[in-house]
């Protein structure tokens, strides 16, 4: 992968394990899981799902604005919810960050979230703007 770059974000939590934050190959950002993590302290951020829903994709959307991209860049994500009865609460979020043509998505129930958050979610986006 001569292209792979490394991507941290100053303002989405430190990765706590052997993982990046984000990758870039061929103008592709791949981004790890987020959870709801403030970025600031480390800690989890614990609350409803609607609560935890937004910090997740506040998350995401540093990282996606820190490598140069935008929301609508976006292309899919995976979401993973502890409880698939979140589901339409989720949504009510998911839809503010995603408000015109969003992204693919699947969207599947864990048995286990790491630090037994209530969502996680990883994205894909393209960033030199052309589709």
């Amino acid at each position: 992968m001569p292209n792979k770059r490394i991507f941290f974000s100053k303002r989405a939590p430190f990765p706590k394990g052997p993982y990046s934050q984000g990758v870039i190959h061929n103008g592709i950002l791949y981004i790890s899981g987020q959870c709801p993590v403030d970025p600031l302290t480390g800690r989890v951020i614990t609350g409803t799902i609607k609560e935890e829903t937004r910090a997740v994709l506040e998350n995401l959307m540093a990282i996606v604005e820190d490598s140069g991209g935008k929301m609508t860049d976006v292309l899919k994500v995976t979401c993973y919810l502890s409880n698939m009865d979140d589901f339409v609460e989720f949504n009510s979020v998911y839809k503010e960050y995603f408000p015109e043509e969003p992204p693919a998505r699947t969207t599947l129930q864990a048995a286990r979230l790491p630090m037994n958050v209530k969502v996680e979610i990883d994205a894909i986006v393209k960033l030199d703007g052309e589709l």
